[in-house]
């Protein structure tokens, strides 16, 4: 499948995705700037998350008092606060084309399909959160657009029932643990392979949640073809995805090895570099004059 002027297939390179989320706290500054590294950094894509609060928070929530930030407020209403508009999501759409980098989200409810598709976004994600939601999955399959299905907190009956709701379409599946942070014990990777040999239709990805920047490498070495990370100013901001984000430092980093990887792994064929010969001239000329030494002194 193509998205923008990339290509994501099972051969092909990684397709990088700087997960910005919610993590701009409201400020449409803060999100400029995350668009600025994600672009700095060489990722292909940065994504946002986009719901209608009213719909999305279970009604015992919406009136509970939560401290933020910006004084007490109600759940809902903190919600609300953390939401883009028209008028923020106008001028990310902008700012983006301008930047020549994607933009898409996360979607949470069916208005904010409609809404994301006045921008004509290129693809979207489900979130694991809705991966059982079969009307949501059956209206972003009547788009006819790319989809990324994550698999956090998902049943392999649950993640086979989407996969058969979405069929048809191009997707890709998202391996996926739902903790912010993920526990190192419980990221189990192997589990790509198993969705490689279940789904081999399918390319398959990586989302991750976990600290630092090691495990999403062993992921792509495991066949991710996409990789999602969240992405922060700062991890010690306001917000629950903080913690489970990477700083520019390690976006660089990640993005740096993921475009590496192909190189180091190679073709899996045993050959002697030409570097290799210049030192195998070298040494074992030495190992060859060292046993005729040693024989002359035997003799």
């Amino acid at each position: 499948m193509i998205i923008g002027d990339k290509e994501i297939s099972r051969n092909g390179p990684i397709f990088k995705i700087a997960e910005i989320g919610i993590n701009h706290n409201g400020s449409l500054e803060i999100a400029k700037q995350m668009i600025d590294l994600a672009k700095i950094c060489g990722f292909d894509a940065v994504k946002f998350q986009k719901k209608v609060p009213e719909l999305c928070v279970p009604e015992s929530e919406k009136d509970r008092i939560k401290e933020t930030p910006w004084g007490e407020m109600t759940y809902l209403e903190y919600k609300k606060k953390m939401e883009f508009g028209d008028k923020q999501f106008s001028e990310i759409d902008k700012y983006c084309k301008d930047k020549d980098i994607v933009w898409f989200a996360s979607v949470w409810d069916l208005p904010s399909i409609d809404f994301l598709e006045k921008f004509d976004t290129p693809c979207y994600k489900i979130p694991s959160a809705h991966l059982t939601n079969k009307e949501l999955l059956l209206k972003l399959k009547s788009l006819e657009k790319p989809l990324f299905l994550s698999t956090g907190m998902s049943t392999e009956n649950e993640i086979e029932q989407a996969i058969n709701v979405l069929e048809e379409s191009e997707f890709v599946i998202l391996h996926c643990n739902s903790s912010y942070p993920a526990k190192d014990e419980e990221l189990n990777l192997n589990y790509i392979k198993k969705l490689q040999i279940d789904y081999p239709d399918h390319v398959i990805g990586y989302s991750g949640h976990e600290l630092g920047i090691s495990a999403t490498l062993v992921a792509a070495v495991f066949g991710a073809k996409v990789i999602e990370r969240h992405i922060t100013l700062d991890r010690a901001m306001w917000g629950t995805d903080q913690a489970a984000s990477i700083e520019f430092s390690g976006m660089r980093r990640l993005s740096r090895d993921l475009d590496k990887l192909n190189i180091w792994l190679g073709d899996g064929i045993k050959r002697v570099t030409e570097d290799e010969l210049k030192v195998k001239k070298k040494l074992r000329n030495v190992e060859t004059l060292l046993s005729s030494k040693q024989s002359n002194l035997t003799n």
